[in-house]
């Protein structure tokens, strides 16, 4: 008997997910979810991509008008080149600014057990689970992925007995939900399903490749396919089973996390989404002024009557003569400023800085003087929407983090690594301030709170203090 027999007798009374709904549910993700998810990245990060045409363009250019993205040679195009096309990506340093202001410094979780003792051993259980699962890059590619896509999932990867679980990130065109029919924020399982390459070569794929004078075909691919459920954990190879074990959790260990949170919906709100529009108007509006400026630029003649015009270059010390006394040379063209199309461009601008909550200055952009307060108030006041943004954020993302606190606490007890109860687990999230720290101020902060009792464990908390900092602590 083989051990994928004893495995699956050891759970076969216990529930798994119908066929028939698995083939429906990736079905779905396919055709509704992933077509979705590839535009918001494309807009997000802006690759180079090849156009029908053999054309390299970045991915933003889809947005652009037909006039400015029908290559020269078309038929349906009347200009004698290819339009100028220019894309500024205001999107990606939005959000990497925005992540920078969640995760730029590293945060701490504390335990609220009672024991003295046990909150200690909880705390650095923690603190080196989480850094053994990326630390503080783990949060920053979690929240780069939320701010894109407008959720994330964290997994609790169970290792062998008396191991430490590791956290994963899913990335939402991976993972796929099966919600509670009675209360949508609960899952009855979770599927991952993705495909990947393996290291071999299928040689069916008609587009073959020479390598060293051998026809050899494609690399093989095939679909991953892995559900949880609270009873069992089951994995699929090309929709055969090929494992399967209990779920000693008893739960599904997967947290859910929405960037900013929208009321009955699984999906959170995204960053890139709500850009989209402006983006494509802002790059359209910059490729128009590329065109209109090469036009402008260069001072351009017409001559009427001047036989041999076009053969003789245009340059200091030229003469031309003629017997035509109607004829003329007339010059067009060189650089005139458009007002109303830069007071276009500059409002174009400022609707992302007011969509996006994120003003130049966030990025460092310093356009103008920041005012006569101290530095600290001045730039408060500048980045007011920033900062209340990212305060309503970290209310979900740290529910988020704390919820996967307590089950890896959970799954550290089932294994008898750290013995808790379900009192005992809970924790909160101290965050930093995002702002660049003012020592002086935080001197001050802290003599305060000293004085009026606060515990010098607390303070230091607070200041994102311990004895040791590894990542997240």
């Amino acid at each position: 008997m083989t051990d994928l027999q004893i495995a699956t007798r050891q759970v076969e009374s216990a529930s798994a997910i119908d066929s028939g709904l698995l083939e429906s549910l990736i079905h779905a993700h396919r055709q509704d979810r992933i077509p979705r998810y590839a535009r918001l990245w494309k807009y997000y990060r802006n690759p180079d991509v090849r156009t029908s045409s053999g054309r390299v363009v970045a991915a933003q250019a889809d947005g652009l008008p037909a006039r400015l993205r029908m290559p020269a040679g078309d038929p349906g195009y009347r200009g004698a080149s290819a339009p100028e096309i220019v894309l500024e990506n205001d999107i990606a340093w939005r959000i990497h600014t925005m992540v920078d202001f969640m995760f730029g410094k590293p945060i701490r979780i504390v335990s609220e057990a009672e024991d003295e003792r046990l909150r200690s051993k909880i705390e650095e259980a923690l603190e080196r689970v989480w850094e053994l699962s990326g630390g503080v890059s783990l949060l920053q590619d979690a929240a780069l992925l939320a701010h894109v896509y407008g959720h994330v999932d964290l997994m609790l990867r169970i290792g062998e007995t008396g191991s430490y679980p590791v956290i994963e990130i899913i990335e939402p065109a991976r993972g796929i939900p099966v919600s509670d029919s009675f209360d949508y924020r609960r899952f009855t399982s979770y599927i991952v399903h993705f495909e990947r390459e393996l290291a071999q070569i299928d040689r069916d794929v008609r587009t073959s490749f020479r390598l060293f004078g051998a026809m050899l075909g494609g690399r093989k691919r095939e679909h991953v396919t892995e559900i949880v459920t609270r009873d069992v954990v089951e994995q699929r190879r090309d929709g055969k089973v090929v494992a399967r074990w209990r779920n000693e959790l008893g739960f599904v260990p997967v947290v859910h996390i929405q960037n900013q949170s929208q009321p009955f919906r699984y999906e959170g709100i995204s960053e890139v989404e709500q850009l989209i529009g402006l983006q494509d108007e802002l790059n359209t509006r910059l490729s128009d002024r590329a065109s209109r400026v090469t036009m402008q630029s260069f001072k351009m003649y017409l001559a009427k009557g001047i036989e041999g015009f076009d053969k003789v270059p245009v340059g200091p010390g030229q003469v031309w003569s003629t017997d035509n006394e109607h004829a003329e040379i007339v010059a067009f063209g060189g650089d005139a400023s458009s007002p109303s199309e830069d007071k276009h461009i500059e409002d174009v601008r400022e609707a992302m800085d007011k969509v996006s909550a994120v003003p130049p200055v966030a990025g460092g952009v310093v356009r103008a003087k920041i005012g006569n307060l101290s530095s600290a108030n001045a730039l408060r006041v500048t980045l007011l929407g920033l900062l209340s943004k990212t305060a309503r954020k970290r209310v979900v993302y740290g529910r988020g983090i704390s919820e996967m606190s307590q089950m890896v606490l959970a799954s550290l007890d089932t294994a008898g690594v750290l013995r808790t109860s379900e009192r005992d687990r809970s924790v909160r999230v101290v965050w930093r301030d995002p702002l660049p720290d003012d020592i002086r101020e935080q001197e001050i902060e802290a003599r305060t709170k000293q004085s009026l009792g606060v515990s010098d464990e607390q303070i230091q908390s607070e200041l994102g203090y311990a004895d040791a900092d590894p990542g997240v602590q």
